[in-house]
């Protein structure tokens, strides 16, 4: 669990680095590092996205998954758990949900927290973390230097979802195949890709509800070979 501890902290550290240096940048340089945000996510979105090159199966699980988060609609559930913390918090920052569910996404939707909490549950190796740590503690300033504290409370989902995977790592270890990790990747991809064009409000995609084609693809990996 020290990897992921390690990561929620990163999170925590950056993003309070990104606010008070927010405070001090003007609303034009805000609005062009939010655009830079944007156009570099859809260049590790890209760069996961076509990892792998048979793209037809990642297109089908967006599709079905992007159905079935529809009808469960758990863009709804996120919101209103961003909403919640951001009572408790007592925040009035109108980028709060936003920036809760955007780098919530962002931090775990990768091939990193797969790979990374289950070598930290089975062999005990935190090096995988450790880096994602870093990379994820420099984006939450540059996401907090414009979206605010719900950036810091993203690091409440890296905990739950890295530390059940890693206190699971033992019944996870298929998760760690070639053809599920790189089905994993490709859909994780997809759906950073749609993070930026939230990010760069070239449409409003409602990304809570694309999670479930990481399941299908998932299932897809572990059942076509």
């Amino acid at each position: 669990m020290k990897g992921t501890l390690v990561n929620t902290a990163a999170v925590i550290v950056g993003s309070l680095i990104g606010m008070a240096a927010g405070k001090r940048l003007p609303e034009r340089l805000k609005t062009m590092l939010m655009q830079c945000l944007g156009i570099a996510t859809i260049l590790i979105g890209l760069q996961m996205a076509l990892s792998e090159q048979d793209v037809i199966p990642t297109i089908g699980c967006l599709l079905i998954g992007a159905i079935t988060g529809e009808l469960m609609n758990i863009e709804a559930a996120m919101d209103r758990l961003g909403e919640w913390l951001k009572v408790r918090a007592r925040s009035d920052s109108s980028t709060f949900v936003e920036g809760f569910a955007t780098t919530s996404l962002l931090y775990v939707a990768g091939a990193m927290v797969i790979v990374g909490s289950i070598q930290d549950g089975t062999t005990g190796d935190d090096t995988t973390l450790y880096i994602k740590s870093m990379l994820d503690g420099v984006a939450s300033a540059a996401f907090a230097s414009t979206l605010g504290m719900g950036v810091a409370f993203s690091a409440l989902s890296v905990l739950v979802v890295q530390g059940a995977l890693t206190l699971l790592a033992s019944q996870l270890v298929f998760l760690q195949q070639p053809a599920v990790l790189g089905a994993i990747t490709a859909t994780g991809g997809l759906l950073i890709v749609a993070i930026a064009f939230n990010l760069l409000n070239m449409a409003r995609i409602r990304i809570g509800n694309l999670l479930s084609p990481l399941i299908y693809a998932i299932l897809w990996a572990s059942f076509s070979k």
